[in-house]
């Protein structure tokens, strides 16, 4: 059976549900950095700030399955020959064709367009995150350690077009913060890649070794961690009693790789793992506790 006649022989739920496998949904998780300068701000009892965060999250939504559809379409047989993606991908695995993706890829930029005159400053920043993808999608996923730092600035990328959104100003030290702890997550992913999969699911892990990633991920994980207390002693002493949470989150997630063989999926590892969701959890009720709005 051909790749045409698969499609044509499947039920408009199963074509239904490839498109929006397509989309990714599960790794909107990841846009929830949007949120950040919006509860680091004590600006989340406003409903005016929470909409406009609101917002900004969701065309970051569409943003993101845009660039994830334009890797698929890219990587389609490359990802064909992949003993996992040829499965879980739509577009390998012959549930959605090449138009139908195409036209579901131009539906996501009308809205990014209709974004721009809805939060012209923020659809700036998703401008930028567009082109960065489009550069990784094409080159920089193949250049070791610029792969590693492409993905991280996309997670800063979020953060800032939070505060642009909510026009307040990015602190340096969430700023840093943002970049250390999404260079630990890249490279723990790069290292499950090469441990999972070996150097044949992408070109660029032939320069890279598990010695290595483990060096990068300890650095990285030492810079958030320590970089996040700075930021709490300096600027948001109340909130000293989020460290414990943070390093316990740093460790289960280390212990998630190691010991689970997670991390490749850094959302996967999240919501597959109570100890890591509950953490968050918590971590987010502490600071929103702690940054409750005083009464006027």
């Amino acid at each position: 059976m051909t790749a045409q006649e698969k499609i044509v022989s499947l039920s408009a739920t199963q074509r239904l549900l490839g498109l929006v496998t397509l989309m990714r949904p599960k790794q909107w998780v990841k846009n929830g950095f949007v949120l950040a300068p919006l509860l680091f701000s004590s600006q989340f009892l406003d409903p005016g700030f929470v909409k406009l965060s609101l917002i900004a999250f969701a065309l970051f939504c569409v943003a993101s399955s845009a660039t994830y559809i334009v890797n698929d379409l890219h990587d389609i047989e490359r990802d064909r020959l992949h003993p996992v993606k040829s499965r879980k991908r739509p577009l390998a695995a012959g549930i959605v064709s090449i138009p139908t993706a195409l036209g579901l890829l131009v539906l996501l930029y009308g809205v990014l367009i209709t974004g721009w005159f809805i939060m012209p400053k923020v659809s700036a920043v998703i401008l930028a995150y567009l082109l960065l993808n489009l550069a990784y999608t094409f080159v920089l996923k193949h250049q070791p350690v610029l792969d590693i730092f492409t993905i991280a600035s996309g997670f800063v990328l979020r953060v800032y077009a939070g505060a642009v959104a909510i026009s307040v100003p990015l602190s340096d030290w969430m700023f840093i913060t943002t970049l250390c702890l999404s260079l630990y997550l890249a490279a723990v992913k790069r290292r499950q890649e090469l441990r999972q999969s070996g150097i044949s699911s992408r070109k660029v892990l032939e320069r890279y070794s598990v010695a290595l990633m483990d060096r990068y991920t300890e650095m990285s994980a030492t810079g958030a961690l320590i970089f996040y207390s700075l930021f709490v002693v300096s600027a948001k002493p109340q909130l000293v009693i989020t460290i414990p949470l943070v390093l316990f989150g740093l460790f289960r997630y280390w212990y998630v790789v190691e010991e689970l063989d997670g991390g490749e999926s850094p959302t996967d590892a999240l919501l597959n793992d109570w100890q890591l969701l509950l953490t968050v959890v918590l971590w987010v009720g502490a600071c929103g506790w702690m940054l409750w709005p005083a009464p006027v």
